[in-house]
């Protein structure tokens, strides 16, 4: 039974070998026809590109060509636009000029409108402060006066208690 050990795993080994050699040879076959598409769809790609590199060298003179007169044209139509907004620009800074001195002169008098108003202002809140502050103080001397008139009242009333009309 021992010898089914070694004997078993070896011929399992021997068959795996035949397949696997069987295989290989199949294998390296398939990928040498593989390599050789591959070389010919390269060569086939390498010749597009050539045509494909000579068509875009002429298109792209032709596009230069065409791009160098839109520039030309661009710089053209951007050096009369700069001129015109620089005349525009010119003018309306005119106007601003004159704008702001107008502005500056309403300032000056709405800065002497606003002092004087100020003032009359300060003058009023000191008007009310003295009003208010005499007002306080009759409130005051008038609680002043009921507490005396009360304390009179009291006193009286003691002195009314002590004498002999009360008790009979």
């Amino acid at each position: 039974m021992k010898r089914f050990y070694y004997i078993f795993p070896l011929v399992l080994l021997g068959a795996f070998s035949v397949l696997f050699m069987q295989f290989s040879k199949a294998s390296d076959e398939a990928d040498r026809i593989k390599a050789e598409k591959l070389a010919i769809q390269k060569q086939a790609e390498e010749a597009k590109k050539k045509e494909e590199a000579a068509k875009s060298r002429e298109d792209s003179e032709k596009r230069t060509a065409a791009r160098l007169a839109e520039e030309r044209q661009k710089e053209e139509e951007r050096v009369a636009k700069w001129n015109a907004e620089t005349k525009r620009i010119e003018d309306e800074a005119q106007g601003y000029v004159s704008k702001a001195a107008e502005l500056s002169k309403e300032v000056t008098d709405l800065e002497k409108k606003l002092a004087d108003l100020r003032s009359t202002k300060d003058t009023r809140t000191r008007e009310l402060l003295a009003v208010s502050s005499e007002v306080e103080l009759a409130a005051i001397a008038k609680h002043n006066a009921e507490l005396e008139i009360q304390r009179m009242n009291e006193m009286l009333v003691r002195k009314v208690a002590k004498t002999s009309f009360v008790k009979q």
